[in-house]
């Protein structure tokens, strides 16, 4: 069977996007699934992205819940947040659909842009353990609506870990753990939706070469900077996702 020029020409487009996608995720933590919805979105349905996106996003995010030495006392302190994700996401699935939300859009954007720049003032939130126990359902599933109305993990989930003062591999593994959480639940919020054909799942799987290979130039990379770099790169690299997602909505509505 033949494949048209312009069929190859779609996906080596789309290997590029995971290619850049991994790339970013690599050195910030984050930014595979926002910023391959972003693009793939330029010439594909929002459901069609999210689908091509499930399997480069879960197995980054598996990856990223490494190393097993410190899996369980990180996931110990995040543990109810998780739950709470689960409820949301598949709550908003049912109620909403996934994704959906040009509006939802632009206010997950302009949160992402507040949060970063009050970030770069120096300034940071602070969660204690004792607080942890009964803010991390709420934030869990107030980013499980999120993610179903989006298709993004990134918000409250981000700054809520951050607030938990991990280190800055911890804080890598945490939102690991997280996005590994929403990646699962939002795929079966697709299925249940009919918005994840078995066509797509080929397509998904060899998206995976240039996701990873992306995310071993950023992991690469971010091991070699400073944490000071890192966390102002962190900021940056959230202000501009958030800048684009917002702008994007605003164009499109």
């Amino acid at each position: 069977m033949m494949i048209s020029n312009e069929a190859m020409g779609l996906w080596a487009a789309a290997a590029a996007v995971f290619l850049l996608a991994g790339l970013i995720k690599g050195v910030i933590g984050l930014g595979l699934p926002t910023v391959a919805m972003a693009l793939l979105a330029l010439w594909m349905s929002p459901a069609q992205a999210a689908a091509l996106l499930i399997v480069p996003s879960l197995v980054t995010n598996l990856w990223q819940t490494g190393p097993s030495a410190s899996f369980g006392a990180v996931f110990r302190r995040i543990g109810r947040m998780q739950a709470g994700v689960v409820v949301g996401t598949l709550a908003g699935a049912w109620w909403l659909g996934v994704p959906a939300g040009t509006w939802a859009s632009l206010a997950l954007g302009v949160a992402l842009v507040i949060y970063a720049l009050w970030g770069l003032t120096g300034r940071q939130l602070h969660v204690s353990d004792a607080q942890a126990r009964w803010l991390g359902p709420m934030v869990g599933a107030a980013t499980g609506l999120v993610t179903a109305v989006t298709g993004v993990f990134a918000v409250p989930a981000v700054p809520y870990l951050q607030a938990l003062g991990f280190q800055r591999d911890g804080l890598i593994q945490a939102m690991g753990i997280s996005f590994t959480t929403s990646t699962v639940v939002l795929a079966l919020g697709l299925a249940a939706n009919g918005s994840y054909p078995a066509a797509v799942l080929g397509g998904s799987v060899a998206m995976l070469v240039p996701a990873i290979g992306g995310m071993v130039l950023g992991t690469w990379l971010r091991q070699r900077l400073p944490v000071a770099v890192f966390r102002r790169c962190f900021l940056i690299g959230l202000a501009l996702l958030g800048a684009y997602m917002a702008l994007r909505a605003v164009m499109s509505a």
